[in-house]
């Protein structure tokens, strides 16, 4: 995909900063995405800081067997929402800087880490379920990648195809809420369809 930023982001003055949020359900695109959108800024010299909310969700434990329909799990625990908003969300144009519990896959565990934030140019946030309503309003532009469910399951992995009801039950009745819901397509500044 060839990005024209003219068509897709906001004009960008100097002097000011933008948070750009690129929402989208699972497989939509959203890092390939934001790949290019951080090159072509980067091409433009515009001081950049780019937040994957995949690498803020919580223990397997926090987020899973914990009582609640397996859809619920994945919507509202996955993220610790209202922390995030507190001390992302509502922080993030300090310009300054953030600590931040980052999660590890591999050893199940969060790790606070400090990121440097820029005082103008653009914070890129990146995740599913963005426009949620604890955390719309922090966004100056929102960008939703739209593809189509039969195309995004097509992209997961083979061993994980298999795991249909895990789907069912949790992603796909997610991502129905979030549609019918929080209406993303209708609220996103730019629709792709990706």
């Amino acid at each position: 995909m060839v990005l024209d930023l003219c068509k897709i982001l906001p004009s960008l003055r100097s002097g000011q900063l933008y948070i750009i949020g690129v929402d989208g359900l699972s497989r939509s695109g959203k890092t390939t995405f934001v790949n290019q959108l951080e090159s072509e800024l980067n091409k433009k010299r515009v001081d950049l800081c780019t937040f994957h909310m995949d690498n803020h969700i919580v223990k397997k434990n926090e987020r899973y067997d914990t009582g609640f329909e397996d859809w619920y799990e994945y919507y509202q625990l996955q993220w610790e929402v209202e922390w995030l908003k507190e001390h992302l969300f509502e922080k993030v144009r300090c310009g300054c800087q953030l600590t931040l519990p980052f999660y590890d896959n591999e050893a199940d565990e969060r790790n606070y880490q400090t990121v440097d934030l820029p005082q103008e140019g653009v914070i890129l946030i990146e995740g599913v379920f963005l426009q949620r309503k604890e955390w719309r309003p922090y966004f100056d532009h929102i960008i939703f990648l739209d593809c189509a469910r039969n195309r995004r399951f097509a992209r997961e992995d083979p061993f994980a195809r298999k795991n249909m009801d895990k789907f069912r039950n949790r992603y796909w009745k997610a991502e129905d809420y979030y549609l019918r819901d929080v209406k993303p397509r209708i609220s996103a500044n730019c629709v792709l369809n990706t």
